[in-house]
């Protein structure tokens, strides 16, 4: 009788202890995955930040720089950082038409170790006429920075 109930004691305690360490694990993932989601939500803070100084090189530190960044907009697709950065250049000239810029109903979904997709709202106001829209942001992490690598807006 004595080995039986230390039997079921050890039984309970085991057990217990994997429940225990398989909550620790899920939790220690899922602070790692928000941390990221934060580092990314950085990047985007930052080019927020930039923008709305009327700073478009300054935002568009967020974007890979490289002649493989896609950028897909009312133009159709675009291929490279510094021709993004003249697409944005040329449609916002000055403070007056790049207005205040807003991200807002922010989606993160995880892909790997290395991508984030981000989905959103982005909102410019101005003071002649507002801008409103959707972006999909494919985020990679280079050299331990979250960078965007593809960016799809209307």
């Amino acid at each position: 009788m004595d080995c039986f109930f230390y039997f079921n004691l050890m039984k309970h305690i085991l057990s217990t202890t994997c429940i225990i360490l398989v909550i620790i694990l899920f939790s220690c993932n899922n602070a790692h995955i928000n941390n990221e989601e934060a580092n990314i939500e950085k990047v985007l803070n930052t080019q927020v930040e930039g923008w709305n100084k009327g700073n478009i090189d300054e935002y568009m530190k967020g974007y890979w720089n490289s002649d493989s960044l896609l950028f897909i907009g009312r133009g159709g697709p675009g291929w490279g950082y510094q021709n993004t950065l003249e697409r944005y250049k040329n449609a916002y000239p000055n403070k007056a038409t790049m207005g205040e810029l807003s991200f807002s109903d922010l989606k993160y979904n995880r892909l790997s170790d290395e991508y984030y997709q981000v989905i959103g709202k982005f909102h410019l106001e101005r003071e002649n006429n507002d801008a409103n829209g959707y972006f999909t942001l494919l985020f990679r992490k280079i050299d331990g920075k979250w960078l965007i690598v593809s960016d799809h807006s209307s």
